[in-house]
């Protein structure tokens, strides 16, 4: 019989058998619980959720049929929280935020790169064993727990 708590859930990521005394983030140097540990999946996703959500709200709210705008104004918060606070409004509500792999803020140029990459979807869902995105992995970032 198979007991419910074995499968999991998809909100914890995907299930890499691990070594015994493995974790996500144990190569990047980061610890396995609490503050500046990896942040799970379900926080990402409903990080993100509140800043569509949020984004999607203000481009009705300017009344523009332009299909372009809610994306547009979403790059716009991403691409100018992250480079500069390190997370967006979603990230601070759920207690996350992206940092570089030294730990600094991004900046610019990663900021960018991240961005361009979450806009388009695909590179934020495909994750390595440390459950860093396509997107992370090219901004050379991680998302961590505050």
């Amino acid at each position: 019989m198979i007991n419910r708590d074995d499968l999991g859930s998809w909100l914890d990521g995907p299930k890499i058998e691990r070594e015994d005394g493995d974790w996500p983030g144990r190569r990047l140097g980061l610890p396995e619980t609490g503050s500046h540990s990896l942040a799970p999946a379900w926080r990402r996703l409903l990080g993100l959720l509140v800043d569509w959500f949020m984004c999607l709200a203000i481009a009705n709210l300017i009344g523009s049929s332009n299909p372009f705008l809610a994306p547009g104004i979403f790059a716009l918060e991403h691409f100018l929280l992250v480079s500069t606070l390190g997370y967006t409004v979603g990230h601070r509500i759920f207690g996350i935020e992206v940092r570089r792999l030294d730990g600094h803020v991004p900046g610019l140029v990663k900021a960018l790169i991240r961005t361009a990459l979450v806009v388009l979807v695909i590179p934020a869902l495909i994750f390595n064993r440390d459950n860093r995105g396509l997107h992370d992995l090219a901004a050379g970032t991680v998302i961590l727990k505050r």
